[in-house]
């Protein structure tokens, strides 16, 4: 529709805070009387919060807005929503309603903040959910995201800590659209890869996780902000480690390109520093490692599945057209938490 959005300093999940800063203000907040219906909350670094109502029923809550990373307020929308909706299924649930969160100018075109909520409500529509309402607040810069609300059956639910030795890690998506996204922003990166990077950035992870139930998962987290290796280190939970296969890892090629020239974004250094330490790297080059540390928006999953279910899931991912693949296994703690092989 021509508008534009002026970027923000740092849009999508580069925005985030980092880490290492977010732990030490978690850990000091007041844990209160344990609620045993909570089965998974803040304190275990999950993606979502899970909560017991019945037998067979669980709800699964989860927030997450952000600072545009493309121009385009309908594509921003999309990718913002299809980012919040990802935590359901990361941890094997459904959509089922969701709420806006929007921060906006009012001296701002409404036009502008029309064609953002309508690009968040196809994919809400998409996943399957109800758009129930929202709230919205007069801001100095734009922000937009979902709080989502999901069912899971109790048993059923994907912890991102539940990784067996033995299992296999796949992943379904490319990485590096943080550093496409930073390349973008100084007018670097090609049309092709934009384009390549928003059709990531706005595929649900719904067909992922729906072929995911038939296997047997024992661990599931999206890949988002804490990058690839962020979120590989809190699915080891201090008492697993596991063996990378650098050149499996699904890449756009022209992230690899950006990071050469060195155009790498400040949440990728925070993730470096607050990762280094349990990350042992042989042979990998310097880009690599940057697309390894680089914030995703709207990433893919990262699932911990049996060995012998592994070949299986991989080709019925493929054969729904997305860019899987099997980039490592799970093993018995060693000396090195993480360790990337090319």
């Amino acid at each position: 529709m021509g508008e534009k959005i002026t970027f923000c300093k740092g849009g999508g999940c580069t925005a985030k805070l980092g880490a290492g800063i977010l732990s030490r203000v978690l850990e000091r907040l007041p844990k209160g009387k344990q609620d045993p219906n909570l089965l998974i909350g803040y304190d275990s670094k999950d993606d979502a919060a899970v909560y017991q109502v019945s037998d067979d029923i669980a709800i699964v809550q989860t927030l997450d807005f952000f600072p545009p990373m493309v121009e385009d307020p309908y594509t921003f929308g999309k990718i913002a929503a299809t980012n919040a909706l990802s935590d359901i299924y990361a941890m094997g649930g459904e959509v089922k309603t969701a709420l806006n969160i929007v921060c906006f100018p009012e001296q701002m075109d409404l036009n502008i903040l029309g064609e953002i909520m309508r690009g968040g409500s196809e994919k809400v529509i998409e996943a399957g959910g109800t758009l129930a309402g929202g709230h919205s607040i007069n801001d100095t810069d734009v922000k937009y995201g979902l709080s989502v609300t999901g069912v899971v059956h109790p048993k059923k639910i994907y912890p991102n800590n539940g990784g067996r030795p033995g299992d296999k890690l796949i992943l379904t998506k490319k990485l590096g659209v943080g550093i496409i996204c930073m390349a973008n922003r100084v007018q670097e990166a090609s049309e092709e890869a934009m384009r390549e990077a928003i059709a990531s950035m706005t595929t649900l992870n719904k067909y992922a996780a729906e072929i995911c139930r038939k296997y047997e998962i024992h661990a599931c987290t999206d890949v988002t902000g804490f990058s690839f290796l962020g979120h590989l280190h809190e699915m080891m939970d201090g008492t697993l480690s596991c063996r990378i296969d650098g050149s499996s890892v699904p890449v756009f090629p022209e992230a690899l390109e950006a990071a050469d020239e060195f155009l790498l974004t400040a949440a990728g250094q925070r993730n470096r520093n607050h990762v280094q330490d349990f990350v042992k790297f042989v042979n990998v080059p310097f880009a690599m490692e940057e697309v390894l540390y680089d914030p995703q928006t709207s990433g893919g999953l990262l699932v911990a599945v049996s060995a012998g279910h592994a070949k299986a899931l991989l080709q019925e991912l493929c054969d729904a057209g997305l860019p899987a693949a099997i980039v490592g296994e799970v093993t018995e703690k060693e000396t090195a938490e993480i360790t990337v092989e090319m």
